[in-house]
């Protein structure tokens, strides 16, 4: 049997900010509004962690069986690849895994009814089809879009949404911007992986438009994020102390300087980490300022 140790490096703890932030914001949003409710809380943040860890495990095996994942590859160790796990346990253990937050889902749909089923169902879908099916989406210059939209206003406005039973407009400001920083997650492990997600026929931004245009859609993302803030306290009226969240920047410095400056996979290897890193810290931030101006 593999051991814990492994299963946890095949869940790849250092993306779940990615998950959590969102739903942060969304909760602290709620606290703001009034409209907190714990149970409802916990289980998206219980869910929203279950559907990262199972498309990490997808795209541990997919990438293994596509070639997108070679001995060539720069980065962290990916357990399929490397043997460490063999893919039908790892394919096993992602099915498992959506099928827990299919279990918590169940509870959502309850409280949150239709909507919340459309959000569950697409976002269990996106998350195997990431790297999996007929039409893998980051095999075809998908993936970007994918994680703007879902781990962005769907996962900020499904939060609320259980909470509140309500839609609000400027939710989706708030969840583009940090939807925006977790898509630079993803641009910063493209540009790293770009020699060999080319060779793989990945069709990333990067393999498809070069490596300026990948530079370009994290300066693009990082800046939208950061930018989101002060947009939010003018033209909705958030609390002022919103703007922690721009502290984010001192965090996205050397990140920043990485994918602009380096062109080496190695050298570039700290970028991933460091970025979702600083998103995990903007989604605590802002979080915990929607809801101090509840008190």
């Amino acid at each position: 049997m593999p051991s814990l140790g492994l299963w946890i490096q095949a869940s790849r703890p250092k993306t779940l900010t990615a998950a959590l932030a969102p739903v942060w914001i969304g909760i602290g949003y709620a606290l703001w509004q009034g409209q907190f409710r714990p149970l409802p809380a916990l289980a998206a943040l219980v869910g929203a962690i279950l559907i990262q860890i199972g498309t990490n495990l997808a795209n541990d095996y997919y990438d293994h069986e596509r070639g997108g994942d070679t001995s060539a590859r720069v980065g962290p160790q990916r357990v399929t690849q490397a043997g460490l796990i063999p893919p039908a346990a790892v394919r096993r253990a992602a099915f498992l895994t959506f099928g827990a937050a299919l279990l918590v889902g169940i509870y959502l749909v309850g409280v949150g009814g239709l909507p919340i089923l459309v959000i569950g169902v697409l976002s269990l879908l996106s998350g195997w089809a990431y790297t999996g099916g007929p039409f893998p989406l980051a095999y075809n210059g998908l993936g970007d879009l994918f994680v703007l939209i879902f781990f962005g206003p769907v996962a900020v406005g499904g939060t609320y949404w259980v909470q509140a039973l309500e839609w609000r407009g400027d939710l989706l400001l708030a969840g583009l911007a940090v939807g925006a920083l977790s898509t630079a997650i993803l641009a910063a492990n493209n540009l790293r992986d770009l020699a060999t997600d080319r060779t793989a026929g990945k069709r990333t931004l990067p393999v498809l438009l070069g490596r300026s245009a990948g530079r370009a859609e994290y300066l693009v993302m990082v800046g939208a994020g950061v930018l989101a803030l002060p947009i939010g306290v003018w033209l909705y009226g958030w609390p002022r102390w919103v703007l922690v969240g721009l502290a984010v920047v001192a965090a996205l410095a050397r990140p920043l300087r990485l994918v602009l400056l380096e062109e080496d996979a190695r050298a570039l290897l700290p970028a991933l980490p460091l970025t979702a890193r600083a998103t995990g810290l903007f989604g605590i931030l802002v979080g915990l300022a929607f809801a101090g101006a509840a008190l």
